[in-house]
């Protein structure tokens, strides 16, 4: 599924849950400036994610690599293996330079 699919998808999905808890409210915006808040986030880190991401596969030390990564606000998850916890340095190190990253939670473990 393409990233832009994904984020209608999520979109969708968080308005409609949104709209559906907030039938009992009087007034309905504030659950509209949510609802705008929650959507630009998720946008956000998506696009964080895919530039970690791309980072992560065009590098040639690391591409072989299976990592997974999670966003949220700006926080970064890094999960998968690795061949040394020099390569983790690495890891690390490409991933602080990438913009939009704020902090990384690296559960980065090595192959034994």
């Amino acid at each position: 599924m393409k990233l832009h699919t994904k984020l209608f998808v999520i979109s969708a999905t968080l308005i409609t849950f949104n709209l559906m808890s907030g039938c009992g409210q009087s007034s309905e915006l504030p659950s509209a400036i949510k609802i705008k808040g929650v959507v630009a986030a998720e946008v956000k880190d998506g696009e964080v994610t895919a530039r970690v991401k791309k980072v992560l596969l065009l590098d040639d030390k690391i591409k072989h690599l299976n990592i997974a990564v999670a966003t949220l606000k700006g926080d970064v998850k890094l999960m998968g293996f690795v061949d040394s916890q020099s390569q983790v340095a690495y890891v690390d190190k490409l991933v602080r330079n990438v913009e939009g990253v704020h902090t990384i939670h690296s559960e980065l473990s090595i192959k034994e």
